[in-house]
């Protein structure tokens, strides 16, 4: 039973965020009902997965860290709603773009251009932010159709934004290589709950590999 709820969850996850709309317009609301985002703050950027680590204060151990990730949106969506955290001129930006796209079906190459694009609309438009580019997590197929097919796309999205990302001296954080079985670029089982979905303790690593990026500004 509690598999096949973990089933269903994640087929309501990993919907485009334009099919769920919502719950991307109860997210969209909740942020503009919070305060604005200032020059004092993280902002945590994603999917699901950055969405359902809850409060990222509490999993960093850290003071003023927002989070902004919607279930379901694709690095269009966080192109689309990402104005008002550039209007504050954030401390910084964890940015994990590309995979929620992969999941939806376009190819790598579509996956990486509107991951790219995101990244120069923040560079351009706050420029003193310091951008992390998250790699984005392997996932475990688990016979699961949404993601068949998908772990090699994965891998190989992660290596264009690291290569972009050297090229153009931005922070890359290499997430992938820590959350895949060895030899593979399948998910650790430990990690996930579905394939997709995190256990608390893929949180924790996930947590673990970022905070030391915490003190370089």
């Amino acid at each position: 039973m509690r598999r096949y709820i973990f089933f269903i969850l994640s087929l309501f996850l990993l919907l485009p965020a334009c099919a769920q709309s919502e719950h991307y317009q109860a997210r969209i609301s909740q942020f503009a009902a919070m305060r604005d985002i200032d020059s004092t703050d993280i902002v945590m950027l994603g999917n699901a997965l950055t969405e359902y680590a809850g409060d990222w204060n509490v999993l960093l151990s850290w003071h003023h860290v927002r989070n902004r990730g919607i279930a379901g949106d694709d690095a269009e969506g966080m192109y689309r709603r990402i104005r008002p955290i550039l209007n504050g001129r954030p401390k910084a930006i964890f940015l994990m773009a590309g995979g929620q796209d992969i999941i939806e079906g376009r190819t790598v190459e579509q996956a990486f251009n509107a991951s790219v694009a995101l990244i120069a609309l923040i560079r351009h438009s706050s420029p003193h932010t310091k951008l992390f580019v998250e790699s984005n997590l392997p996932i475990w197929e688990n016979n699961q159709e949404l993601l068949k097919g998908k772990m090699q796309m994965m891998a190989q999205l992660n290596v264009r934004l690291r290569h972009y990302c050297e090229k153009h001296h931005i922070a890359y954080i290499n997430l992938f290589r820590s959350f895949v079985r060895r030899g593979t670029n399948e998910m650790r089982r430990e990690l996930t709950q579905d394939g997709f979905l995190l256990t608390p303790f893929g949180y924790k690593l996930w947590a673990f590999e970022i905070k030391k990026y915490l003190f370089s500004f």
